[in-house]
């Protein structure tokens, strides 16, 4: 489908939220419509779920690391500080527009956007995802290839993170309301950096929503002027708000995790220094290292070199967003934010965290111990789960589903939709969650006599 028309801020900011676009309502209030998705966010179960999910490291002991939810939070600091210098730029430029009131807007829909962008994460962290798309491609959930359809396939074998959280928002689980948690369609699109169907997932597996919520991102799209990239409308461009949500989480992993392996001496004082001591511009490097030397705690120095990365790396990317504004409302973009930094030196210190991280901090043995026993409970669950749905009548089936809440939709009339039952319930779980009933199933932990 050749497309041309670019989208248009006016459209791509609508406090319309779905399942609820019946009782839309355009008068001002105390709290605007951007602010209310943020506050239900910060209040929702699947977000304080998410305290005790896996981001890299293990769950904390006497060393604090990053969870999930300490990431999401920075996350959603960063994205609204970039955001907001955004919206600044974009006002100067579209003065006089009668809709340039509108992008006061922009700070809390990404920060809302960077609040969801995990909510659809599996427990221990990325290895979740990959034990869900393994055990159906590799392990016993094969058997199943013949009772679902090509699409039905493609989503679970290639289970994305992203994808589940589009459809944690949207999906009405049972004895909810429609639309799910009732976003604005502005802040629904915003989470979503892969916008296409599992079809397209490639060999990278990225995909952006389910074929069982695709309907709810065309209506999404539809209503935002976000065109369709194909004639079967499963591709479409992004919601530009999109890359500021996933540069904020570029800059907080790879800077936080950097950090955290400091804690935890995978990566030695002096080589955290310097390599964030790269980001800092030459003129101004001088003056970074006599703040430090009037600091003696490693922490702390640390601290002050990470925030200083972050403030560059954010005033970067807003840069970026706005040099290549247009680019980006036609489409047309090459690579991300981080990639299109006018700074080569914030780039190159970039790259060079990144190579860091996959060198010593990805590999390292309390990281690859979690991945590894990540990967034996959740397929060891999927395992007895999915026999419980799939054969209910059986007696051992009838105890486990009193197992799972009824929310989920166990007794759904399609194979499809009851393995997503599953998929649903495992995804939810926090890891001390799915360690304790792994245990139990195993008989390993018993309510004491």
């Amino acid at each position: 489908m050749t497309q041309t028309a670019a989208m248009q801020w006016p459209r791509l900011i609508s406090s319309k939220r779905l399942g609820l676009e019946q009782y839309h309502d355009p008068r001002a209030h105390t709290r605007s419509d951007f602010q209310r998705d943020f506050d239900r966010m910060i209040f929702s179960s699947p977000f304080r779920r998410l305290q005790n999910k896996t981001q890299v490291f293990p769950l904390p002991g006497s060393i604090f690391v990053h969870n999930r939810l300490t990431h999401s939070l920075e996350v959603s600091s960063v994205g609204r500080s970039m955001a907001n210098v955004v919206a600044d730029g974009l006002r100067s430029r579209y003065e006089g527009e009668e809709w340039v009131h509108l992008l006061q807007h922009l700070g809390d829909i990404t920060a809302t956007g960077c609040l969801c962008h995990d909510l659809g994460n599996p427990p221990f962290g990325h290895s979740g995802e990959k034990a869900i798309g393994t055990f159906f491609s590799e392990q016993a959930g094969r058997n199943l290839r013949g009772e679902l359809s090509d699409d039905e396939w493609s989503d679970i074998i290639n289970f994305e993170g992203n994808a589940n959280s589009f459809r944690v928002l949207t999906h009405q689980f049972a004895g909810r309301r429609p639309g799910g948690y009732a976003m604005t369609y502005s802040a629904l699109a915003s989470i979503v950096k892969y916008p296409f169907a599992s079809c397209h997932a490639g060999s990278k597996g990225k995909f952006g929503f389910f074929n069982s919520e695709l309907e709810l991102y065309r209506r999404v799209a539809d209503e935002l002027g976000i065109p369709a990239l194909d004639e079967a409308r499963t591709r479409f461009m992004r919601h530009p708000l999109v890359y500021i949500v996933e540069a904020a989480d570029d800059i907080c992993y790879q800077i936080m995790d950097i950090e955290d392996a400091h804690k935890l001496k995978i990566l030695p004082h002096e080589q955290v220094v310097e390599l964030l001591l790269e980001f800092v511009p030459e003129e101004r490097r001088e003056h970074t290292r006599e703040t430090l030397h009037r600091v003696s705690d490693p922490n702390e120095r640390v601290a002050y070199l990470r925030s200083t990365a972050i403030g560059i790396l954010t005033e970067q990317c807003a840069g970026a967003f706005l040099e290549h504004e247009q680019e980006i409302l036609h489409g047309k973009l090459q690579g991300s934010l981080i990639e299109n930094m006018h700074s080569e030196e914030a780039r190159l210190a970039y790259k060079h965290c990144t190579q860091v991280a996959y060198a010593k901090i990805y590999s390292a043995p309390e990281v690859v111990d979690i991945e590894l026993a990540g990967h034996r409970i959740i397929t060891y669950l999927l395992e007895r789960l999915l026999e419980a749905v799939l054969h209910p009548d059986e007696y051992a089936s009838r105890l486990l589903l009193h197992k799972i809440p009824e929310q989920y939709e166990t007794d759904a009339p399609t194979r499809y939709g009851r393995i997503q039952s599953v998929l649903d319930h495992v995804s939810a779980m926090t890891d001390v969650y799915a360690l304790d009933l792994f245990r139990k199933l195993n008989g390993h932990s018993l309510p004491a006599v």
